[in-house]
């Protein structure tokens, strides 16, 4: 009697799922951008000096940071850190026609991180570097100190549009949406790419007062997801 009643069952179910109308997935996928404004800054600042030997140019290079570090502690004034982010003493070779290449002096560079929440001191920091001779303005870079709650959005975003998106091909093939399969979202640059500024004519260019606009930050999310659905 139990091994008729299983077999009943097992034959029922078997019935249940050939019934059972068949279902597709249907696969979509969205990205979203949220717009932030950036609340820090950071700028590296740089001093490069040439001379006949590398003891030269190393206490070429220290007296002239020595000089830009000092100009931006008094500007600063607790509104931002310093540290340093490079360092490099190379030599610069002489190439001649007939013969082995030559050492014809030496190149230091020192690299200096400004952090900063004062947006507004950026273009002055940038001028008081170059007056006290700064001669490299590597990079600058507006940021978000903590950009979790600008991710979650735009990652509410692409779902939604990657949802809408699945739900609409569906109900084009005649489909109803039964339920959410999976979701997956790649991981996307939070931040806009550097600027880059050179200071080759820093002199020049410290004549004016530097204008700097942050702008806004632009935060990505991309998600793909999967709907089952039926007729």
């Amino acid at each position: 009697m139990r091994a008729w009643l299983c077999s009943m069952l097992t034959a029922l179910a078997v019935m249940a799922q050939e019934a059972a109308p068949a279902r597709a997935q249907v696969r979509s996928s969205a990205e979203a951008v949220v717009q932030a404004k950036p609340d820090q800054a950071q700028i590296e600042i740089g001093v490069t000096t040439q001379a006949a030997t590398a003891q030269a140019a190393a206490a070429q290079n220290a007296t002239q940071l020595d000089a830009v570090l000092a100009q931006l502690r008094k500007l600063l004034a607790g509104r931002g850190t310093l540290e340093t982010s490079g360092y490099s003493l190379v030599p610069n070779y002489r190439y001649p026609k007939d013969g082995k290449p030559e050492i014809a002096g030496y190149t230091a560079s020192n690299l200096v991180l400004v952090k900063t929440q004062e947006l507004k001191l950026v273009g002055a920091v940038i001028d008081a570097a170059t007056q006290a001779g700064a001669n490299t303005i590597h990079r600058l870079r507006f940021m978000l100190r903590d950009d979790e709650a600008v991710r979650l959005e735009a990652l509410r975003e692409a779902t939604r549009k990657a949802r809408a998106a699945a739900e609409a091909m569906a109900a084009a093939a005649g489909l109803k949406p039964v339920r959410i399969v999976s979701i997956e979202h790649a991981p996307a640059p939070a931040f806009r790419p550097m600027r880059e500024m050179a200071m080759a004519r820093a002199a020049e260019i410290a004549a004016a007062p530097t204008p700097v606009e942050p702008g806004v930050i632009e935060v990505q999310a991309s998600v793909t997801l999967v709907l089952e659905a039926a007729p």
